[in-house]
């Protein structure tokens, strides 16, 4: 790091939007800028290509005169990713996990709609459910093999895994494709959460030897309706992912 800039994009970190921060936002900059310490939350790359949430804070160096001459950015493990990690339930003990991504698997999302359509059905309290295929999959596995295939499912495992609220959880439901579930949430913060996600997973970086593969998903998400079963809402959420699909992939279809 002696001797670069941060304006070299060496962190590669970005906002929840997918902006680059070394070329637009970046908070040390400001921090140097105006004087005012920070703390955000930003998405660092990991080494095998997907997001992870980390709190950032940002502090102004004065020297003895009190002008500004640096500042420090402190880098520190996200709270709520780590508070998700130990409210483990007895449930979630039991569950057997996809043995490739290390999420959850169909039965176990399964269980998990099922408890909030339970919930729901009991206390109207309102969930929706996000139904998420990779793009171009199969082009990905002929291209550049099976194996980096593979790297691209837990890719987007992790960054859906490590990026939802710690009452959210996600499964992978059979090949390329996977569901979460969000709770206790509106059609705004559904958009919103849905958004974050696409945008996330298209931050993917996977390098080869062939090459750089692009990593895009559509979704289709859905809140619970009034005599919906888990058959209802998933058939639903997957309409409207083909929706996503026919209107150029990468997108995301509400309904």
């Amino acid at each position: 790091m002696l001797g670069l800039h941060c304006h070299d994009d060496l962190l590669q970190h970005v906002d929840e939007n997918g902006t680059h921060l070394c070329h637009d936002g970046c908070p040390l900059k400001a921090t140097i800028e105006d004087g005012n310490s920070r703390e955000s939350e930003i998405y660092l790359r990991h080494a095998d290509g997907f997001r992870v949430p980390v709190l950032v804070r940002t502090s102004p160096i004065h020297d003895k005169k009190g002008k500004i001459i640096g500042a420090v950015e402190i880098f520190s493990n996200n709270q709520t990713v780590l508070k998700m990690k130990r409210r483990v339930s007895k449930l979630e003990q039991t569950v057997i996990y996809d043995a490739l991504t290390q999420i959850g698997n169909r039965k176990h999302i399964e269980l998990k709609i099922k408890s909030a359509l339970q919930e729901y059905q009991l206390m109207r309290i309102p969930f929706g459910i996000l139904f998420i295929d990779i793009d171009h999959f199969k082009s990905i596995n002929d291209t550049f093999s099976h194996l980096i295939g593979d790297k691209v499912l837990r890719a987007v495992a992790n960054t859906l895994r490590l990026n939802l609220r710690e009452t959210d959880t996600c499964g992978r439901w059979g090949g390329e494709e996977f569901l979460t579930l969000v709770l206790d949430i509106n059609k705004e913060t559904l958009k919103a959460i849905t958004e974050k996600l696409r945008s996330l997973v298209e931050q993917t970086e996977i390098s080869t030897e062939m090459g750089n593969p692009i990593v895009t998903i559509s979704i289709g998400a859905t809140l619970v309706r009034p005599g919906d079963t888990l058959e209802s809402l998933i058939y639903r959420a997957d309409k409207l992912m083909y929706k996503s699909k026919a209107n150029g992939r990468n997108c995301i279809s509400i309904g």
